[in-house]
């Protein structure tokens, strides 16, 4: 069950973060396994007060359509898996969206299984 947050500057389009949203989920589901349904999702638009970041870190020139996504999701997926994750978030977002490649930005936090309860206080993954 990932948690996904997805972090943008205000755009004009009312449409646009939801659809982010959209191709992330798909890429989820086709890259590392995330089953149908399972989608939660959190979805932010900062005015430019509210949204940092570095537009040179690591040598990659980033603009203000920088969309940032953190995806909190339970332990163990190889880093093979990841990779992939990457790619096909951030080509995606390029094909369907026009978010150039260097404007993704993705961190994964990994949790045990343990550390999630979908509701009713119980911890529905805990072995």
């Amino acid at each position: 069950m990932p948690l996904v947050r997805v972090e943008i500057k205000k755009r004009q389009d009312p449409t646009f973060a939801k659809r982010v949203g959209e191709l992330i989920y798909a890429a989820m589901h086709s890259t590392i396994g995330v089953p149908k349904d399972d989608n939660f999702q959190i979805l932010a638009e900062h005015d430019e007060h509210h949204f940092i970041f570095d537009p040179q870190y690591l040598g990659i020139q980033r603009t203000d359509n920088l969309v940032i996504i953190q995806i909190t999701l339970s332990e163990g997926r190889t880093v093979e898996q990841k990779k992939l994750l990457y790619k096909t978030i951030a080509e995606s977002l390029n094909s369907e969206l026009a978010v150039r490649l260097e404007d993704v930005f993705i961190n994964l936090v990994e949790v045990k299984k343990e550390n999630w309860s979908f509701g009713n206080g119980i911890a529905q993954y805990a072995l």
